[in-house]
């Protein structure tokens, strides 16, 4: 192949331009070219030679060649036996069902290509497994994923949040590419069907974490609320501002409320205003922390404006596992560890009195400082190297 300035298109290039192979990112020659970066895969591609050869654009040695010229004559000699044999008495030639030769070869050179292709797919999808937990290669797939190349998340909640490419497996051959969005915490199937054939070994189980713990940075989800989403569920209220007042049985179709027995409504409290809320936890802004669960951000059934009761038979189930807790500080686990036991959350451990758990680290701190203890050596004569032992006490007569 070659490209529109006469000059050829490399395999890498032509592999990333194929249809349905938009998420892979081009591997770097140099990357590939290093031993190290391909340790352990040769046990696990066939033909692993050639096909490495393929993806660099690499011509065949002299010794293939060879070895097919010597494989030539051999296909010459049967040749020559298979006419010698399929000819009749009188010395004509009897057309009978066999195959010629050189039909033979092409036949198997055709197969060798296949195989090799083949191989040289796995092998480069292994390859850009490794590649793209790189610095460079998550440089590619960050630019990939600010233009919008991996599409959005399909869940209402998570307000279009992007996705990125991700595998169930690292091994090839278990299941196909999925999509993983930093909102939900949860994979989906591409919407469209091209990306079926994607092995998704080929972007393995690391990397849709590292690329978020790498660019904390990004915005998850767009701000506010796009879709309208405090029209059909009143307990979403992104900003926090406007606290419920009122609980009724009203429908959440309509805003005309739905008429009981009693004429009253019972009034509900506000809840109590948060503590302070941490800026980042880990490294991690906490605007990015899952935006798309918590209160609000989950689907609740309801039968002409009325909520299904989780004791239902049809109720709701699990909803823990798009549980978020709305005071962000519960998720600070090392703030939280040191606020009961004391210490330093930068690592700093200090020791005193109290009953808040400090005794503890005063027990490391004691432990660490202890004397190793030696194993004293016998020496040939029965005595020890250790201090001698002590006088036996007693009346001396």
């Amino acid at each position: 192949m070659s490209t529109s300035s006469g000059t050829p298109e490399s395999w890498i290039s032509s592999f990333c331009a194929i249809l349905g192979h938009e998420y892979f990112a081009e591997v770097s020659e140099e990357f590939i070219e290093d031993d190290f970066n391909l340790t352990g895969l040769q046990n696990q591609v066939p033909m692993y030679k050639e096909a490495l050869e393929m993806i660099l654009d690499v011509e065949p040695e002299d010794e293939d060649e060879d070895e097919d010229e010597e494989d030539r004559d051999e296909e010459e000699e049967e040749e020559d036996d298979d006419d010698a044999v399929m000819r009749g008495e009188n010395g004509e030639r009897l057309t009978g069902s066999y195959r010629r030769a050189s039909e033979r070869q092409q036949l198997r050179l055709a197969n060798d290509i296949r195989v090799i292709e083949s191989s040289a797919e796995l092998l480069y999808g292994l390859i850009h497994q490794r590649y793209i937990t790189s610095r460079p290669g998550m440089q590619q797939m960050a630019d990939k994923y600010g233009l919008h190349h991996f599409g959005s998340c399909p869940r209402v909640f998570c307000n279009g949040a992007r996705v990125v490419p991700v595998g169930c497996s690292d091994s090839p051959g278990q299941e196909t590419v999925k999509l993983f969005c930093p909102s939900c915490l949860d994979i989906y199937t591409p919407p469209n069907s091209r990306f079926q054939s994607v092995d998704g070994a080929f972007f393995g189980t690391t990397f849709g974490y590292l690329f978020f713990m790498t660019f904390p940075e990004y915005e998850l989800s767009s701000k506010g609320d796009p879709l309208n989403l405090a029209s059909t569920n009143p307990v979403y209220n992104p900003n926090h501002d406007q606290p419920a007042a009122t609980k009724s049985r009203s429908s959440s179709l309509t805003s005309t409320p739905v008429p009981t027995c009693s004429p009253t409504t019972e009034t509900v409290a506000p809840p109590p205003p948060l503590p302070p809320q941490p800026a980042m936890i880990n490294g991690i802004p906490t605007h990015n922390l899952a935006p798309g669960l918590g209160p609000g951000k989950i689907h609740e059934n309801r039968i002409y404006g009325f909520r299904v009761a989780e004791r239902a038979r049809t109720g709701p189930r699990m909803k823990w596992l798009r549980d978020r807790p709305a005071d962000i500080n519960e998720l600070d686990e090392s703030a939280r560890y040191h606020e009961q036991y004391g210490g330093d959350p930068e690592g700093e451990i200090f020791s005193g009195d109290g009953a808040n758990g400090t005794g503890h680290f005063e027990q490391l701190s004691r432990r660490k400082k202890a004397p190793v203890r030696r194993r004293r050596k016998v020496l040939p004569d029965g005595a020890t190297n250790g201090p001698p032992p002590p006088p036996p006490q007693g009346d001396v007569g």
